[in-house]
């Protein structure tokens, strides 16, 4: 398995440049066909606004659409222009972000996602990534909005709790596994008989024989959320990559009770290759 197609989400919003850094960064590293696709969040307008405006607000609703696609395309168009890119692709989708990315990450392999921002201008709402994620069927890079990320996946962080949305992303991050100098496996407040006997030895073991190097270890502090023993060991361990499973509980149990899913999404400090 390889990333033959890379899907980025591309708009003019602040940080949508490390995003597109990153996406290329994917394709030239694994000499994949690079698919740049702009779309934004549906704005309904409300039928009293329309009745009021008439055609004005509508044209000036499409006006600003056709500039944003226009600076996002000028924007994709830079920066692979002289990447060393073998093949190239421009999307515009007037449909929602949302439904969108992912009737065209069916076709990809990898989609590349900026974290969320309050007030960023990238014309979708905050929760975009996370619906992604849940709806895409497909490996989702975040690219944090915070820091500089050269080349990532020398030092991987693998967040396992032996669940499925975990399986799902340790076998979609194998390309990357491969590669990595130390691959991390950590299994936090470990529970219940599908860890085994040693928690995280049986996923080891399963990505040895895929040639990856692993160190297992597993951590109980029960008085400190999964998600914030995960970015402290991703900063006492140097690492640049987590993969991980998102949304193991609901995602509205999550929203309302908290999470390791929810607590990435907000405070993540590295890429983080996730899959539901």
């Amino acid at each position: 398995m390889t990333y033959r197609t890379v899907l980025v989400h591309v708009d003019i919003g602040k940080y949508c440049p490390a995003r597109l850094d990153m996406a290329i960064q994917m394709a030239r590293r694994f000499d994949a066909h690079l698919v740049g696709l702009h779309a934004l969040t549906a704005v309904h307008l409300p039928a009293y606004a329309i009745a009021e405006a008439g055609t004005t607000l509508i044209e000036a609703q499409k006006t600003v659409i056709r500039e944003q696609a226009s600076g996002a395309e000028n924007l994709f168009r830079k920066a692979t222009q002289g990447a060393g890119l073998a093949s190239v692709e421009w999307r515009v989708s007037g449909d929602d972000a949302v439904d969108a990315i992912t009737l065209h990450a069916r076709y990809a392999d990898l989609v590349v996602l900026g974290q969320s921002r309050e007030r960023d201008g990238s014309g979708v709402e905050m929760d975009f990534p996370g619906r992604v994620v849940l709806a895409a069927g497909r490996p989702v890079l975040m690219v944090p909005y915070a820091g500089r990320f050269d080349r990532i996946g020398k030092r991987v962080l693998v967040a396992w709790n032996a669940g499925r949305e975990a399986t799902r992303a340790v076998t979609d991050s194998i390309p990357l596994l491969r590669e990595a100098e130390q691959v991390h496996v950590v299994a936090f407040n470990p529970e219940g008989t599908a860890h085994g006997a040693v928690p995280g030895a049986d996923i080891a073991l399963y990505l040895a024989r895929h040639r990856v190097k692993v160190e297992v270890s597993y951590h109980r502090a029960h008085d400190i959320d999964v998600g914030n023993q995960l970015l402290s060991r991703v900063a006492d361990l140097g690492i640049d990559l987590i993969v991980m499973g998102a949304y193991g509980h609901s995602r509205m149990r999550e929203l309302i009770m908290g999470g390791a899913t929810r607590t990435i999404f907000e405070s993540m400090t590295a890429p983080v290759l996730m899959s539901h």
